[in-house]
């Protein structure tokens, strides 16, 4: 007989905040099939940072001598930074097992779920046995999962993906890279700092190339000159065992490494266990949903990557805390605003970016207005020696309000926010450039900068005119 809970939450990642007190009197069940605490805390977000900032900071000590200070970086431990990373991770995704399994009210089922009708599931516990559970309400929350595409999947050949590389024994003497999106970039920055030569292979002719195509260009070009970089490349066949992987490409070239990193994107963890559960799906995989979290069937909720366009931590949040206040508060429905979504790449430069790309606002026909600046043309610019960073901000000139940021360079994460700001509450551009102090020479400069450095009474045919121009 299946066991009856108020609520079952699947995927203990942004769901597992769903347990909020609201339900300290009721039943309620979560249901985990792997490491418990999501993609964020496990493979994704945090542990990756983390690696990030080891990285950043052997990238410092390469680079001191700009500054006149001479400095060498003797050694890179990877163990030790591994260890560090995992030794804080690892408990606290035990402990939050840990909590669910012995909090009076929750109930925690480690296994594979599997729809077997109308908020009703089947559990194959990883412990070897079965649960039959019913709800009154179902939350999905089942995450993602790195995609292989098959030229790699079925070649026999061992590779790594982001849920596996990180917890490595030995840095690799060459790393090789499929893929060019954010989880890509990221990597490559980490194991190039630490002291691996990196070859990233990209069938498309940019790196980055959701991004604006300004930021998408400027960072294609740095990469080149930093790792080995293949764009618009095929890949016709992988081959090799545990000590040479070799990729072989559509135009006839041979990249080699002894490492593979399959960064092809991550994608709805979907497949194979909602075929009874009446929820509908998006043609990519992902469950659909209203605006706020509801599926196509009753009774039955989603958020994060599993239904969501935006693969995004704090967006997960968001749509937890709406979710949570919906499950006990039907007659007032909650829905997370998601119009201006900022997201970041930590990377060498770091990039961050919030609102439309230039391309975005030029296919819809919109009139607008850009201006890049330069890092190295402001103060705490001259300061870093920086060469390289850049912000550009979009802006409607009739109503002048923001219509997207982008920034690559030192703090891009930060420097976004107060444009993030701007956008959400309607701020135009100057309030947001006269309307408070800048601190001076503050690296946010760059941004004020490029906020006045718009031209907001632009000739009518401005979107007619060449963007060098604009």
């Amino acid at each position: 007989m299946a066991e009856h809970f108020d609520l079952a939450i699947i995927g203990s990642g942004s769901g597992n905040s769903l347990v909020t007190p609201d339900f300290a009197d009721k039943r309620v069940a979560v249901i985990e099939h792997g490491i418990f605490g999501g993609t964020c805390l496990n493979v994704g977000c945090i542990p990756t940072k983390m690696y990030v900032y080891a990285a950043d900071v052997a990238d410092t000590i390469r680079h001191a001598s700009r500054y006149g200070i001479d400095a060498t970086l003797d050694k890179v431990r990877w163990t030790d930074i591994r260890d560090r990373i995992f030794g804080r991770i690892d408990p606290i995704s035990e402990g939050g097992k840990r909590y669910r399994i012995d909090e009076p009210n929750t109930e925690a089922f480690l296994g594979h779920a599997t729809f077997t009708g109308p908020k009703q599931l089947h559990v194959d516990l990883d412990d070897g046995g079965t649960a039959e559970i019913t709800a009154d309400q179902v939350v999905l929350a089942a995450g993602s999962h790195a995609t292989v595409p098959d030229v790699v999947a079925d070649s026999g050949v061992p590779f790594h993906t982001s849920d596996t590389v990180m917890r490595i024994d030995d840095l690799p003497e060459h790393l090789v890279i499929l893929g060019g999106g954010f989880i890509s970039a990221e990597f490559a920055h980490v194991f190039s700092a630490l002291g691996c030569e990196v070859t990233v292979i990209n069938r498309s002719p940019m790196l980055l190339r959701h991004l604006d195509g300004t930021i998408s260009r400027a960072f294609t070009e740095l990469a080149k000159d930093t790792w080995d970089v293949h764009l618009n490349a095929q890949v016709h066949k992988v081959s090799g065992d545990a000590s040479e992987v070799r990729v072989d490409l559509s135009d006839g070239t041979q990249v080699t490494g002894d490492l593979l990193l399959v960064a092809t994107g991550r994608d709805p963890s979907t497949a194979g266990w909602l075929d009874e559960s009446g929820v509908d799906l998006h043609p990519d995989g992902r469950v659909k949903v209203d605006e706020f979290g509801r599926t196509s069937a009753e009774g039955v909720w989603a958020l994060g990557d599993v239904s969501s366009e935006f693969q995004l931590k704090h967006v997960a949040n968001a749509e937890a805390r709406c979710v949570a206040h919906n499950l006990v508060h039907p007659e007032d429905l909650h829905a997370p605003d998601e119009r201006f979504v900022p997201s970041a790449v930590f990377t060498h430069p770091q990039i961050a970016t919030v609102g439309a790309t230039e391309e975005e606002l030029a296919a819809g026909g919109r009139t607008f207005a850009t201006y890049v600046q330069k890092f190295g043309d402001t103060a705490y610019g001259w300061a870093m020696e920086d060469r390289t960073g850049i912000c550009k901000v979009i802006a409607d000139p009739d109503t002048k309000l923001l219509l997207g940021a982008h920034i690559m360079g030192p703090q891009a994460s930060n420097l976004i926010q107060p444009l993030v700001q701007a956008l959400t509450h309607g701020q135009t551009v100057d309030d947001i450039a006269r309307g408070q102090f800048w601190i001076h020479p503050a690296l946010a400069e760059v941004v004020e900068n490029a906020l006045l450095g718009l031209d907001l009474n632009p000739p009518e045919d401005i979107t007619d005119m060449p963007v060098e121009e604009i």
